[in-house]
């Protein structure tokens, strides 16, 4: 995905300005950073990166123009600063003839290590060792990506509340009910907050609670 095509979302103080890629975001957020441009004390104009809750800094001076060529100049070298994804090496593939029995369907054979009570147990299992030692496997993965994608919302949800609504009421109340995974007590405790910054928390938030 190009630099410019990041899902962002602006505000200005607490309203938001606009949401979308950032190129959108950022071209409908000029026009408001210039409108303050002679004012002796503007709101913060901040622009968030959604998946990060990361400040996006751009340079505003200039026209219009200006600044769309200086975004658009921007897209090609973070593009290019960025490193490419790694590439996982397949084995060669060995012509061997194949005996009689089911395909392998993808199945690799790998040395395991368990107590004599653990090969008891699986041996006891519906299908055996081999299918019951999978289903564990895919279990703790599927657990193992719910903690992870929790504890990212989480500390996402955490950032952008830290930079918009550390002044509001309620604010350590709010973080403890969601790193409680509390979602009915962080709503509550945010539902008198701004109504754009709000609506955002409650986007962003929506797989804090998943557990």
């Amino acid at each position: 995905m190009a630099w410019l095509d990041t899902p962002s979302t602006a505000f200005e103080g607490s309203r938001c300005i606009a949401d979308g890629t950032l190129r959108e975001v950022a071209l409908a957020t000029k026009p408001v950073v210039d409108s303050w441009a002679s004012s002796i004390s503007p709101p913060p104009i901040l622009i968030f990166e959604d998946a990060s809750s990361e400040v996006i800094e751009l340079d505003w001076r200039g026209t219009l123009a200006d600044f769309e060529a200086r975004l658009n100049a921007l897209d090609p070298v973070m593009t290019q600063a960025m490193p490419p994804a790694p590439v996982e090496e397949l084995p060669a593939a060995v012509d061997a003839p194949r005996g009689p029995g089911r395909p392998k369907l993808g199945v690799s054979a790998r040395e395991v290590t368990l107590l004599p009570r653990h090969w008891e147990w699986l041996a006891r299992q519906p299908g055996g060792a081999s299918v019951a030692l999978r289903k564990l496997v895919e279990t703790a993965r599927l657990v193992s990506e719910t903690k992870d994608r929790v504890r990212h919302c989480g500390a996402i949800t955490y950032k952008f509340m830290s930079t918009m609504a550390g002044h509001e009421p309620g604010f350590e109340e709010a973080s403890r009910a969601l790193f409680a995974g509390d979602q009915a007590g962080f709503a509550a405790r945010v539902a008198a907050w701004p109504a754009d910054v709000r609506a955002h928390l409650l986007k962003i938030s929506i797989h804090a609670f998943d557990a």
